[in-house]
């Protein structure tokens, strides 16, 4: 072997457990789902370098659950490294018409399996990024509904992957922790169990693409995002939802009534560094991985806290608080801070932003939005 020249395969390879071993395994496997693995698991047979010099083919992505608050950033970022083509957006929405304008966008339902698995082989897609998901407070609200498009239509892509050897990114959240788990910080490695079904699912899904990951070879990643700030969507039904509204609020009314208590103190982050840690991750060689599922941090604040931050540009702010007892209970067993020394470790993870640039950044950007559309900014 050439001297810094460093030859490695996915762990599934270190444990014996590469496809090629499988096969038997998953002859026993029930028929819909994991049928017809052993014909599709060919990538598996190869080796993977660590060098970054090595030329690849630029990956074909597939993103379910594009309209969401993540979907439409991720794929312009993605897009502008790989080409506008390169990325297909997707949802059971219609979308607005400059997203539907900016690059390919499909109807796609995570429940039906049989269109799903269209889509991936006739765009001959080689990474899945899985957003479809109800998140915390509305999933409260329609258990069954949660439970339908969290965990089966996780499921159908857990097939779809392995069955079409995707790379597979899959968002977990600080809801995947509960009540009985370290909260400042929490650890990647810890109790969990939480007590909403959105983060039920989120774990039984870390959980599921470890276990394919070890067992099969499936490429699964996933991060813990904590709150996410953007201005582009609107809350979307999120325990943290607060974050965003307030900025609206602060430039349009000059009040904000916060649903959470003044020093509930939760991790946050900008959008623009969810993108982005987002595509590095996928982008890191397996080799580098030394978990599938990371913690992300950038910043933990209180609603008082960011408040006081957005009163230095806007003193006229007021926030007056209102706390809902269900949102209140789900952010009182979340963690406080996240630890997210793994992923900075293994995979060089850095925020950008802090709370003082998080300020300026959404008020500018709230700002110019309000204008652009026509509404007037206090």
């Amino acid at each position: 072997m050439q001297p810094g020249f460093q030859l490695c395969m996915p762990t599934a390879a270190l444990l014996g457990l590469l496809c090629r071993g499988c096969l038997s395994r998953a002859q026993n496997r029930p028929s819909r789902s994991f049928s017809s693995w052993p014909r599709r698991m060919s990538r598996w047979n190869s080796q993977e370098s660590c060098s970054t010099d090595t030329p690849q083919e630029n990956p074909r992505v597939l993103i379910t659950g594009g309209l969401g608050q993540l979907g439409v950033g991720l794929a312009q970022m993605l897009r502008n490294q790989y080409g506008p083509e390169s990325v297909i957006l997707s949802d059971i929405k219609k979308p607005p018409s400059h997203v539907y304008a900016s690059g390919p966008f499909v109807y796609a339902d995570v429940l039906d399996y049989k269109h799903l698995r269209e889509l991936i082989v006739n765009n001959r897609i080689t990474w899945l990024v899985h957003y479809s998901a109800l998140l915390s407070a509305v999933g409260e609200a329609n258990v069954a509904l949660a439970r339908k498009i969290n965990i089966t239509g996780l499921h159908n892509v857990l097939d779809l992957a392995l069955e079409n050897c995707l790379r597979l990114f899959v968002p977990s959240t600080i809801g995947a922790f509960g009540p009985s788990s370290p909260r400042d910080p929490a650890p990647d490695l810890c109790v969990q169990r939480p007590r909403t079904i959105y983060g039920v699912s989120k774990v039984h899904g870390e959980l599921m693409g470890e276990y394919l990951h070890h067992k099969y070879g499936l490429d699964f990643r996933c991060l813990r995002y904590p709150g996410v700030i953007s201005v582009n969507t609107p809350p979307g039904g999120g325990t943290t939802d607060y974050a965003v509204q307030i900025f609206h609020d602060a430039l349009s009314t000059g009040h904000h009534e916060c649903y959470l208590r003044p020093d509930t103190r939760l991790p946050m982050m900008h959008i623009s560094d969810c993108h982005r840690a987002t595509v590095e991750f996928m982008q890191t060689p397996e080799c580098q991985l030394s978990l599938r599922t990371y913690n992300i941090a950038a910043m933990s604040f209180t609603p008082e806290e960011v408040a006081q931050e957005i009163r230095k540009h806007l003193p006229h702010l007021k926030v007056t608080y209102n706390p809902d007892s269900v949102r209140q209970t789900i952010a009182d067993s979340w963690p406080v801070r996240f630890d997210d020394s793994n992923a900075r470790r293994d995979w060089g993870w850095a925020p950008a932003f802090g709370l003082e640039e998080l300020v300026k950044d959404m008020l500018r950007c709230v700002r110019d939005k309000r204008t652009r559309e026509g509404f007037p900014v206090s």
